[in-house]
């Protein structure tokens, strides 16, 4: 039996004692915390390899929603005209980092949607890794394998890990800034956090979070035991603080390129204007709480990881198995907070992709309260992780954004089948659709159709913008309608009418009518239809009403008289 002597182990962020492990015993100094780069990349490679073959069968798939409406538009026009201001659609003022990275793989590769997936994986490896790396600095082997493991396997990180989207790249850099951070490397810091606000600004709510609460644990006493020592505090907070230079610097020269700082007019209006309303921040902000606690099956970690906390801990050696250092869990309890107070006050939509940057924290806390107090933690784990798989394929039983699971792959699916009957029986026709079908069959390099086609658009399908289409219908042909929002057959709150009006005033919910009833106030008929997952999609074909109704006749009289 190995013998353990005991070691003070001190540091700006924890004073403990732990068992001396002999050097040849010690698995995290070959895998993360004293490792050669070589190791490391072969670390990064096995990620990536596991995580690209868990997603071959979705590397073809045309562009999804946001994809195709604003992050691939604006990637290829830097690869056309190596512009970082968006030419063929209003500039949103993200910052171009993600952008540039696709731009470079597509200069490379060709543009094809499996090179965008490609380089996206690539970013989901990275992130991977920094929650790899930082769970072996804060705790040990064990949890970091089963926190990476968790988090690859959780259902909006999975369905995200490939999609061109920003919130992933700052989510990876925002854990390797955590790492430098509490190792007291402050150019490191710096250089990660100010990546991690180039890729998406709202990355910025780290590292200002952390200097504001390093002012305040100087001059608060009672914090002061909970946050890292003072000493070089002036270095962390200079390499927290200027992060955001090149933020700044970015949003001074998209100003002076187009004549707004933070996004279009309506973009702005969308995303901070409309969203400060008391009651709207409150619930966005319950909403973030539910996205870090409980969303897609979260909730079983979340409810191990409470009841473990009333066993004691597990016995090691002499002692117990640490915990997590209190002030390493106040540093992430601080970042978690600011994200859910920001997040809950800006975004029009509440998306879970944009809680990212926090969530492998919520779920590295979680893994290591299970490995300090539960003796089967291993079989909690995997149960957990077989939930989250579960998640991929079986919907839940509430509204969700189809991004967070593969529905994504079912809309797509949908979408393509769809307009490629379109495009086969009336590539001339004057298409009524919504965003983002408007964009899928006018933009061919999305993946959708071949050529182009003409479109009138409408907010949505729900009854006032089908009756306003009404009123113009010798303007279009045909009508290509979809869900734009996945609701359940049988959700929780459903009748809850109070719910819905919130949701309407607040969220911008809306209710489309199904294919048969659109066709009703339209005129027309259902020539074509699908359904997958609750989700659905039609054609109705108006050409032949319109000519019906120009016939003189008995017919066509009963016909306008309906």
């Amino acid at each position: 039996m190995t013998k353990y002597s005991w070691i003070k182990v001190e540091g700006p962020f924890a004073v403990a004692y732990r068992p001396r492990i002999p050097e040849a015993a010690t698995t995290s100094t070959v895998l993360g915390k004293r490792s050669s780069p070589s190791t490391q990349f072969l670390i990064f490679g096995a990620l990536l390899f596991s995580i690209l073959c868990l997603h071959l069968p979705l590397l073809r798939l045309p562009y999804f929603w946001d994809e195709a409406g604003y992050y691939v538009p604006a990637a290829r026009d830097l690869l056309l005209s190596g512009s970082l201001i968006p030419k063929s659609t209003v500039s949103n003022a993200h910052p171009p980092l993600v952008m540039a990275w696709l731009a470079l793989w597509w200069n490379l590769g060709g543009f094809h949607a499996i090179v965008t997936r490609a380089a996206m994986l690539v970013i989901a490896a990275f992130t991977l890794m920094g929650l790899f790396r930082l769970a072996l600095l804060v705790a040990n082997v064990e949890v970091a394998v089963a926190s990476t493991v968790c988090l690859a396997f959780y259902p909006v990180f999975f369905a995200q890990s490939s999609l061109a989207h920003l919130d992933m790249a700052a989510a990876g850099f925002t854990l390797w800034g955590l790492r430098s951070y509490l190792e007291q490397k402050h150019r490191s810091t710096f250089a990660w956090f100010a990546l991690a606000a180039l890729a998406k600004e709202t990355a910025i709510v780290a590292p200002f979070a952390l200097a504001a609460c390093e002012v305040g644990a100087r001059f608060v006493p009672q914090v002061k035991g909970l946050f890292p020592a003072q000493q070089g505090l002036r270095f962390r907070m200079a390499a927290l603080v200027a992060a955001a230079f090149p933020l700044a610097a970015w949003f001074t020269y998209h100003d002076i390129r187009t004549g707004y700082i933070f996004g279009n007019p309506e973009f702005f209006r969308y995303n901070v204007v409309s969203t400060m309303h008391p009651v709207r921040i409150l619930l966005a902000s319950a909403m973030r709480v539910w996205q870090l606690g409980g969303y897609m099956n979260l909730w079983l970690l979340t409810i191990a990881g409470a009841l473990a906390m009333f066993q004691p801990p597990q016995a090691a050696g002499t002692g117990s198995r640490p915990r997590i250092a209190v002030p390493v869990q106040t540093v992430f309890l601080v970042v978690i907070i600011a994200y859910v107070m920001v997040m809950g006050t800006v975004g029009g939509a509440v998306l879970a992709r944009y809680m990212l940057p926090v969530m492998p924290l919520v779920i590295l806390v979680w893994v290591s309260t299970l490995w300090r107090r539960v003796q089967y933690w291993k079989l909690v784990v995997a149960i957990v992780c077989a939930a989250f798989v579960a998640g991929w394929f079986v919907n839940p039983p509430y509204g969700f954004s189809l991004e967070d699971n593969l529905a994504y792959r079912d809309y797509i699916v949908l979408h393509a089948d769809a307009e490629r009957y379109l495009v086969q029986h009336r590539p001339t026709a004057r298409v009524l659709t919504a965003w983002p079908a408007s964009d899928e069959v006018t933009r061919p390099y999305l993946g959708y159709v071949n050529t182009p086609l003409r479109v009138v658009q409408v907010n949505d399908f729900s009854l006032l913008q089908v009756l306003s289409a009404a009123d113009v219908r010798s303007q279009f042909d045909v009508a290509l309608v979809f869900s734009t929002k996945y609701e359940p057959t049988h959700p929780i709150l459903k009748g809850w009418r109070a719910w819905d009006r919130i949701k309407e005033e607040f969220f911008g919910f809306h209710v489309d009518l199904p294919p048969e009833a659109i066709a009703h106030v339209l005129g027309g008929d259902v020539i074509y239809s699908r359904t997958r997952k609750g989700q659905w999609i039609a054609v109705i074909d108006l050409q032949h009403a319109v000519e019906a109704s120009a016939r003189p006749g008995p017919e066509a009289g009963q016909r306008s008289n309906r």
